[in-house]
């Protein structure tokens, strides 16, 4: 079997990963992925205080290596993980609101988490995948996952605080994204993300720019940007605080990848397996690059699959065009310009959405895998690992921190393995 697949033209109403489409058929198809990617690529990196630029042409420049080291085998487009938010703002001590000063902090910690997970992946390539199913049963990955949309609770809160018409933008925003995502088609669904910042955006020029209710949004800078030039890349600075903080988010990384890859293997009706060594060598070595360079962690993305289900189209050829869409955004000053305008209220509405949603999603794991909470191995695992999470529990080791997303991470893999130690049922 070669390496990459010998894609052949799609004949049917499924398109199989190792087929492919037309030009003019797959270019609108890798669009709406970009578009279905709109809240890791272009929201995570705002919350954190990442330049947008550089975070969207390294989800470009990785997701092209993803396919690479997988061999054109996985379809995937990989976005900024929001599993490393929480821990960067932590470990830069941004609150939010413009760019974030500490950004050369957190990137050392990015690649440490990237380190970590490349590892995983080539021990995972060399003895298989069963051990990581064994460490991280769904109980725990929920675990961890909800721990971090909770730590993340303070955060969103925070950013409520203001007038009563800022607050009011804010929910009007958050009302927004939960109506089209209850009432809205499958494919207005996908981009719930940005129907909302845009018709938070809207409501803030409304009530900003046209009635001076609000501060208006100020395009100077968008006009002054350039159309094209190269992002303003970041120098990674190591330090053991940060660390400790950001390098544990490999675990959930390695989580979200194994399942997106099953998930992939469910819906295509071929088994992914032996490509998931290869998926987490790839997202590791992606989110090294972009710590590098200034972007964010990076990883799988369920909204790529769902657009798949829905349009039955699982070539893998669709997402290198995607990804090299997102490297032109990327060499785009104007485009960054764009999103930089984006106003504090919306984001504030964003952001307690989007937190929320981690945190309840990863219920459904739960849920799907039928884990028993009558088990008191599981329910002690979860509420441990929840407390540490929500409430921010740090251990301080000389001049080493390991924050709440790394105590609770800890906390659900070794209780989970202790209380199956010699158990008679």
């Amino acid at each position: 079997m070669s390496y990459f697949p010998r894609w052949r033209p799609a004949t049917g109403a499924t398109v199989l990963p190792d087929e492919k489409l037309p030009l003019a058929a797959a270019l609108p198809m890798s669009l709406q992925h970009l578009l279905a990617m709109s809240g890791s690529t272009i929201l995570a990196p705002l919350i954190m205080g990442f330049d947008p630029n550089v975070a969207i042409f390294f989800s470009g420049i990785g997701t092209l290596l993803f396919f690479v080291v997988t061999g054109g085998r996985v379809p995937s487009y990989l976005g900024s993980s929001f599993a490393f938010i929480a821990v960067i703002m932590a470990a830069t001590g941004f609150a939010g609101g413009g760019p974030n000063p500490n950004i050369a902090v957190a990137l050392g910690g990015i690649i440490a988490a990237g380190v970590i997970y490349a590892l995983i992946g080539l021990v995972v390539m060399a003895i298989g995948s069963g051990w990581v199913e064994r460490l991280m049963p769904p109980a725990v990955t929920g675990a961890i996952g909800m721990a971090i949309g909770l730590n993340l609770a303070p955060v969103a809160v925070k950013q409520l605080a203001g007038t009563f018409t800022h607050l009011g933008i804010a929910l009007a925003t958050v009302g927004c994204m939960a109506a089209v995502s209850v009432y809205g088609g499958r494919a207005t669904r996908r981009i719930a993300v940005l129907i909302a910042l845009l018709f938070g955006y809207a409501l803030v020029l409304v009530l900003g720019n046209g009635m001076g209710l609000v501060p208006g949004i100020d395009f100077s800078a968008v006009a002054a940007a350039k159309w094209f030039g190269v992002p303003n890349f970041t120098a990674p600075r190591f330090e053991w605080g940060a660390i400790g903080l950001i390098a544990p988010v490999a675990i959930v990384l390695v989580a979200e990848n194994l399942g997106h890859i099953k998930a992939l293997g469910s819906i295509t009706g071929q088994n992914m397996d032996r490509y998931i060594g290869r998926g987490f060598l790839g997202d590791g070595l992606a989110t090294i690059l972009a710590g590098a360079g200034g972007g964010t962690g990076v990883t799988t993305y369920a909204e790529n699959i769902g657009v798949m289900a829905m349009t039955k189209v699982y070539s893998t050829l669709i997402f290198p065009m995607a990804a090299v869409i997102a490297i032109l955004l990327g060499l785009s000053p104007k485009f960054g310009s764009i999103l930089q305008t984006i106003p504090a209220p919306v984001l504030a509405g964003l952001a307690v959405s989007v937190f929320g949603l981690i945190a309840s999603a990863m219920a459904r794991i739960w849920v799907d895998n039928k884990v028993d909470f009558s088990d008191p191995r599981n329910l002690f695992t979860v509420g441990v690992a929840l407390i540490f999470g929500a409430g921010d529990f740090t251990v301080n080791l000389g001049g080493f921190a390991l924050g709440g997303i790394g105590t609770s991470t800890l906390a659900a893999l070794v209780l989970y393995q202790l209380l199956g130690l010699t158990r008679r049922s």
